[in-house]
C-alpha cells in the first residue's frame, strides 16, 4: 500500500503565528493550534505542520528538516541560509507588514552617522545583519548579541542598538534617535532546494503559494457590480479604478448593461456616490476571498 506523500511545512511560532493562521484560513486551509503541541493540525492530509521560531526557520529549511516554511527575510539573511524564496507574503495585517531594522542611539548622544560608531559597542539580536551592514560602511565596532530589552541598553550598556520597528513608537518612547535603516524585511515563503527539485513537492508548494498570494491580493479589495444605461456607460467606466478592465454584460433590456469590477475597499465610500450620480443603479458591494493573477 502506497503511503500518502507529505509536505513538511514550518509555521512561525510567536508574533507571526496568529496572523499566519488567519492567512491560511483565507486561503482555504483550517489550521488548529493547541497551546501544548508544536504540531498544529491542518485539513490537508498531504501537509504536515510544525511550529518553529521564525529566527530558526531558515536554518531548518536549508537542512531539509522542513520542506518549506514562512519566516522574515531578515532571518534568512541572518542565518545565511541557502534556500529558495517562492513568495513575498507582505500583507496589510499585524506582523505581515514591512518592518525595519534600524540603527539607533540615545537622544542627546554625539553620534550622528554610522561612521561615528567606529570602535563602539552595538547591541542587537541581528548580529549577522549588523556586521554585514557595518562592513558595507567600512566601520569596525563591537557587536554583541542582545537577549532582549535591547531598546533600554543605550547609553550605559551599549553605545547604539540595531533593533526592529514597525512604527518607531517604541524607539521614541525610550528616547532613541534613528541614525539609519539597516534592512526592510517582510515575511517570505521559503523552500528547501531539494524539495524544489522534487516535482510533487514543487507542485504542492506552488499551489499553496498561489492560494496564499490570492488571499493577500484580495485582502484590501472588494467587488462592485451595478446596472448602467448604455448612454451613461462611458461616464461610469471613467470613474472605475479597476484591477483590470471591468466586465460589461448585456441585460434583457438592451438599453442597460451590467458592470462588474474590483476596487480598493478604501475607495468605496467616495466611489459609490460618484457612480450613482453618474447613472449607476442597483450598486452592490461584495467581499472577495481570493484574487489569483
Amino acid at each position: 500500500m502506497t503511503s500518502t506523500p507529505k509536505l513538511r511545512l514550518g509555521l512561525p511560532k510567536g508574533s507571526l503565528q496568529e496572523t499566519t493562521g488567519k492567512l491560511f484560513a483565507l486561503a482555504g486551509y483550517q489550521i488548529g493550534f493547541s497551546g501544548r503541541t508544536y504540531y498544529p493540525s491542518i485539513d490537508d492530509s498531504e501537509i504536515e505542520c510544525v511550529l518553529i521560531r521564525a529566527q530558526e526557520m531558515a536554518r531548518y529549511v536549508q537542512q531539509g528538516v522542513m520542506d518549506c516554511g514562512i519566516t522574515g527575510l531578515d532571518w534568512v539573511l541572518e542565518n545565511g541560509a541557502k534556500v529558495d524564496e517562492l513568495a513575498d507574503l507582505v500583507a496589510p495585517w499585524p506582523n505581515y507588514r514591512p518592518v525595519r531594522w534600524v540603527l539607533a542611539v540615545k537622544e542627546g548622544s554625539p553620534f550622528r552617522r554610522v561612521q561615528d560608531l567606529e570602535g563602539r559597542r552595538i547591541a542587537t539580536e541581528g548580529v549577522g545583519l549588523t556586521r554585514a551592514y557595518l562592513e558595507k560602511h567600512g566601520v569596525t565596532a563591537e557587536v554583541e548579541f542582545s537577549w532582549g530589552a535591547t531598546e533600554v541598553k543605550p547609553p550605559i550598556l551599549a553605545d547604539a542598538i540595531v533593533d526592529i520597528t514597525e512604527t518607531g513608537h517604541g524607539l521614541r518612547a525610550n528616547e532613541l534617535r534613528e541614525l539609519d535603516t539597516v534592512l526592510v524585511t517582510t515575511p517570505r515563503f521559503i523552500a528547501n532546494r531539494g524539495a524544489c527539485a522534487d516535482p510533487w513537492k514543487r507542485a504542492k508548494m506552488e499551489r499553496l503559494v498561489m492560494l496564499l498570494r490570492g488571499a493577500i491580493n484580495a485582502a484590501t479589495r472588494v467587488g462592485l457590480m451595478m446596472n448602467v444605461r448604455r448612454k451613461d456607460l462611458d461616464a461610469v467606466v471613467k470613474l472605475l479604478p479597476a484591477l483590470a478592465t471591468p466586465t460589461i454584460s448585456a441585460l434583457a433590456d438592451e438599453s442597460w448593461v451590467a458592470v462588474n469590477t474590483v476596487v480598493e475597499e478604501r475607495l468605496v465610500r467616495e466611489l459609490i456616490p460618484q457612480l450613482s450620480q453618474a447613472g449607476a443603479r442597483g450598486l452592490v458591494e461584495y467581499p472577495l476571498n481570493k484574487i489569483v493573477d
